[in-house]
C-alpha cells in the first residue's frame, strides 16, 4: 500500500504542471481521473503527455454543456481533491471555483494551479513557459554573452510548479487528518518560478552579475578538451579545487591562482586543451575530483547509470509500441511509488460516492507540529527544509562549527535557508551523537544530503534512527543514488546538468551552456519536501515512519520528464543555441526601444494579425520560420522603434500573446507581480532589509509563509534544545564540552 491509496483526485488540468502534480500523487496510488475537453489536452500530442498522465483514467467531458458540467460536479462531489489550472474568472463562471466547491463539499481540497498569476493583466495569457520566464525575471537570470533574455528549452518553472503542487495537496491532506476539513489552495506558475529561481536581494547592495554560458568561476565551469569534447569541473569547495592543481602538478601555484580567477581560468582552459576528455576525466576522478562529461539526454536516459539506479520503466502503447520513461524519482521503503500504466481512456467517470465531512476549523499552517532535524547543506538539502518551513514545519538547521559550506551573507544563501532555526552540533563527538538520537525520539523527520556511507560512519543511519523512534521519517539525498558504480561519488548540480543532457540541449548545435538556475538542486529540494509530506500521510495510516531516498540523478530525469519519454519515431525536442531567444520567429523574445517583450503566435490567424500590425511580410510558412531567420529579422527591425508598453498593448489587442520580459530589479517593483504576492520584504537582524519569495503556495484556511529570518550559525541552539526537553544544566555542560555551540 502506498501513501495516497484511497485518495480520489479529479484532475481537470492540462499541459505540464497540473497533470504532473496529479501524476506524482498517482505514482503513490491515488486514484486519478483526468477530465479532458472534447479536443483533448492541449499537449496531447507531446510525448510527455504519456508520462505526465500515467497511472490515470481519462474521460472526456464538455464543460460548456449542461450535461458535461453536471457530470463534472458529480465527480467532484465524490473526490478528495479537485485540481484545476484555468485562467482567473473561468472557474467562477462554471461554478467550479474554490469557495463554491469547498462550501458545498467541506472535505474537498480544491487545488488551483494557473500557469501565471491569479489576478491582473497578464494572468489570462495562453500557457507558454517563455512568457512566464519573461514575466518573472527568469529569462534575464540565465547566463548569456549578450545583455538580453534567454529562452530556456526545459520548462523549469512549470516542472517546479508541478512538484510544489503535489506537495501542497499532500500538506492539505495531512492537515485534513487533524481538522477533518478540506480547503482551497493555490500553486501558480509564479510560485513555480519563485521556487526554481528565488529572487533575493539585500537592499542597498548591487545584484550579482548574470555570469557567462560556460560558467564564470574557474573552479565551477565548462572546459573543452583536445578532442573538442566538453566536461564540467564541479569543484565548488576548496578541498576539491586544490586537488585539481595536484592532478595538474601545479600545487605550488594554487594560492596565487586562487586569488586571481581570470589567470586561473586562462591556465585551466589551456591545460585542459592539451589532452582528450576521457584522459582528463580518468585522471581527475582517480583523485576524487567532481567532474562529468557533457552528453545528450537521450544517451543519459538509455545509459548504465540510469538503469542501475532503477530509474527507467517501459510500457506498451497500443499504437506506439514500447514507450520508455523515467520512473518515480523517490524510493519509499514502506510505501513505494510505481508506474502501473499509461493514460487509459474510459467511457464515463467512475461512480464515486459523495463524501461527507465534519470537523473543527483550524488556522494553524498545514504542517504545524511537524518537527524536522535538517542536516542538509548547500542547496538541495537545505532548501528542502525551507520549503517545509513555509508550510508550517518546525525546522532546525543543524551545522557543525565548520558550517554549511554554502553559508555566507549572500542573498542566495539567505533565500535558500529562510524560515528555519539554527542548531550547532558536532556529530563527530560521541556526546553530540547521543544528544542527536535523543532529539530524534521526539522528532518527525530527519533530512540529510551526505555522501553514501557517511550516515553509517556518523552512527545515524536509518536503522539506528528507527531503533530510537519507529515513527521517524529519514530522507537522504545523494548525487547518484544508492546502487551502481557511481553511488559513492561526490556530485553537484552542474555535473548532472552536463551528463544528463541539459547543457547540450540548451546549447543546441553550439557549445554547451550551464544553466544559471541550479536545476537539479531546486528540483531535489521540492521533491524531498513533497516526499516527506507523502511519508507523513503514510504514517497517519500505518503508524510507522520509513526511509526515503532520492538523488540529483533522479531529478535530472524528473525535470526532463517530457523530454526523455522515448518511443520509435517520437518527434525531436526543441534545442537552444548560443544566447537563444526562442524556438521560432513567432515564438521568441524581441527588443523594443525601451525593453524586451516575449511574443507567441501559434496560428495562421495570429501570424496574419502580427504581420498587419507590424507591416512585415510573412512568407509562405510563417509558423515554421526559424528563430534567427529572415522573418525574425523583419520583426526585430519593426519592433525596434516601438516602446514596450505600446507594442504589448497593440499586440494583445490584435490577438497575439505577448508579455514584458522583466529584469530582476524591475520584478521587485512590478505592480502585477506585487498584486500577485510575488515577493515580500523582511528584516534580517544583522544585514538589514531583504526581499525574497513570499511563499510557494497559498491556502484559504491554514496560512503558509515564513515565520523566521535566515538564522546565523547556531543562533538558536539553547532555545531548540530546551523545546526538545533537554535540561538547562545539560545544555550548559554540552556547550562547555564543545558538543553543542
Amino acid at each position: 500500500m502506498s501513501a495516497y491509496r484511497g485518495v480520489r483526485i479529479a484532475d481537470f488540468s492540462q499541459g505540464v504542471a497540473g497533470p504532473m502534480a496529479a501524476m506524482l500523487l498517482a505514482d503513490l496510488e491515488a486514484e486519478v481521473v483526468k477530465v479532458e475537453p472534447p479536443g483533448g489536452d492541449r499537449l496531447k500530442d507531446h510525448p510527455g503527455y504519456l508520462a505526465w498522465n500515467r497511472n490515470k483514467q481519462v474521460v472526456t467531458l464538455d464543460l460548456e454543456t449542461a450535461e458535461g458540467l453536471a457530470a463534472a460536479k458529480t465527480l467532484v462531489a465524490g473526490a478528495d481533491v479537485a485540481l484545476f489550472d484555468h485562467a482567473p474568472g473561468r472557474l467562477e463562471a462554471l461554478g467550479l471555483d474554490g469557495p463554491t466547491l469547498t462550501a458545498a463539499h467541506p472535505g474537498l481540497i480544491h487545488a488551483w494551479m494557473p500557469p501565471y498569476g491569479t489576478t491582473g493583466a497578464w494572468s489570462d495569457l495562453p500557457p507558454q513557459h517563455s512568457l512566464l520566464a519573461g514575466l518573472t525575471g527568469v529569462a534575464f537570470r540565465q547566463g548569456a554573452w549578450g545583455d538580453h533574455p534567454i529562452h530556456l528549452v526545459i520548462p523549469i518553472a512549470w516542472y517546479a510548479q508541478g512538484v510544489l503542487g503535489a506537495g501542497a495537496i499532500g500538506a492539505a491532506l495531512y492537515e485534513r487528518t487533524r481538522s477533518g476539513l478540506g480547503q482551497a489552495l493555490t500553486v501558480s506558475g509564479l510560485h513555480g518560478s519563485l521556487e526554481a529561481a528565488p529572487p533575493s536581494w539585500i537592499l542597498g547592495e548591487p545584484s550579482l552579475p548574470r555570469g557567462t554560458p560556460p560558467g564564470a568561476n574557474p573552479r565551477y565551469r565548462l572546459y573543452q578538451c583536445a578532442d573538442g569534447e566538453w566536461f564540467f569541473l564541479g569543484t565548488l569547495f576548496t578541498n576539491f579545487y586544490r586537488k585539481v592543481f595536484q592532478v595538474l602538478g601545479l600545487e605550488d601555484a594554487f594560492d596565487a591562482l586562487e586569488a586571481d580567477m581570470l589567470a586561473a581560468r586562462d591556465l585551466l582552459e589551456g591545460m585542459f586543451l592539451s589532452r582528450t576528455r576521457d584522459e582528463w576525466l580518468e585522471a581527475l576522478r582517480a583523485n576524487d575530483v567532481p567532474c562529468a562529461p557533457v552528453g545528450r539526454r537521450e544517451d543519459w536516459f538509455a545509459g548504465a547509470a540510469v538503469a542501475e539506479g532503477g530509474l527507467r520503466v517501459s510500457l506498451q502503447h497500443p499504437t506506439l509500441g514500447e514507450v520508455a520513461m523515467p520512473g518515480p524519482s523517490t524510493k519509499f521503503s514502506r510505501t513505494p511509488a510505481s508506474v502501473r500504466g499509461l493514460p487509459q481512456a474510459v467511457a464515463a467517470p467512475p461512480a464515486w460516492t459523495a463524501k461527507g465531512a465534519a470537523g473543527t476549523p483550524a488556522d494553524a499552517p498545514p504542517l504545524a507540529g511537524v518537527k524536522v532535524l535538517n542536516l542538509g547543506t548547500v542547496i538541495a538539502g537545505a532548501y528542502a527544509g525551507t520549503i517545509l518551513a513555509q508550510l508550517g514545519a518546525d525546522v532546525a538547521k543543524i551545522e557543525s562549527r565548520e558550517a554549511d559550506p554554502f553559508r555566507s551573507d549572500g542573498a542566495q544563501f539567505l533565500a535558500y535557508n529562510r524560515g528555519v532555526r539554527g542548531l550547532g552540533l558536532d556529530l563527530k563527538r560521541p556526546e553530540a551523537r547521543e544528544l542527536f538520537l535523543e532529539l530524534v525520539r521526539s522528532a518527525d523527520v530527519v533530512i540529510d544530503n551526505y555522501r553514501l556511507g557517511v550516515r553509517g560512519r556518523l552512527g545515524i543511519a536509518y536503522a539506528t534512527l528507527k531503533a530510537v523512534n519507529p515513527r521517524i521519517i529519514s530522507c537522504s539525498i545523494n548525487a547518484y543514488g544508492e546502487t551502481g558504480a557511481r553511488a559513492a561519488l561526490p556530485g553537484f548540480d552542474p555535473l548532472l546538468q552536463a551528463e544528463g543532457g541539459m547543457m547540450a540541449a540548451q546549447g543546441g548545435e553550439g557549445d554547451p551552456i550551464l544553466h544559471t538556475i541550479a536545476v537539479n538542486d531546486i528540483a531535489t529540494a521540492a521533491t524531498v519536501a513533497g516526499a516527506v509530506i507523502a511519508a507523513l500521510n503514510a504514517r497517519e495510516r500505518t503508524g510507522e515512519g520509513q526511509e526515503v531516498l532520492t538523488s540529483l540523478m533522479a531529478q535530472s530525469l524528473l525535470f526532463q520528464l517530457g523530454e526523455t519519454v522515448t518511443y520509435e519515431g517520437r518527434p525531436a525536442n526543441d534545442l537552444g543555441g548560443a544566447d537563444c531567444l526562442g524556438t521560432a520567429a513567432l515564438h521568441r523574445y524581441y527588443a523594443c526601444a525601451d525593453g524586451w517583450i516575449g511574443l507567441v503566435a501559434e496560428t495562421e490567424v495570429q501570424a496574419q494579425a502580427l504581420a498587419h500590425l507590424l507591416a512585415v511580410e510573412l512568407g509562405a510558412s510563417p509558423l515554421a520560420e526559424a528563430r534567427d531567420g529572415e522573418l525574425a529579422g523583419r520583426i526585430e527591425a519593426a519592433l525596434a522603434d516601438w516602446r514596450r508598453d505600446e507594442a504589448l498593448s497593440a499586440l494583445r489587442a490584435a490577438g497575439v500573446a505577448a508579455a514584458p520580459v522583466m529584469r530582476g530589479d524591475e520584478a521587485l517593483e512590478d505592480p502585477w507581480l506585487a498584486e500577485n504576492g510575488f515577493v515580500e520584504g523582511w528584516q534580517h537582524p544583522r544585514l538589514g532589509p531583504m526581499v525574497t519569495a513570499k511563499a510557494f503556495s497559498r491556502f484559504s484556511r491554514t496560512p503558509s509563509g515564513f515565520l523566521w529570518p535566515t538564522p546565523e550559525l547556531a543562533e538558536h541552539s539553547a532555545e531548540i534544545l530546551a523545546e526538545y526537553g533537554i535540561a538547562p544544566e545539560r545544555i550548559t555542560a554540552l556547550m562547555a564540552a564543545g558538543a553543542v555551540f
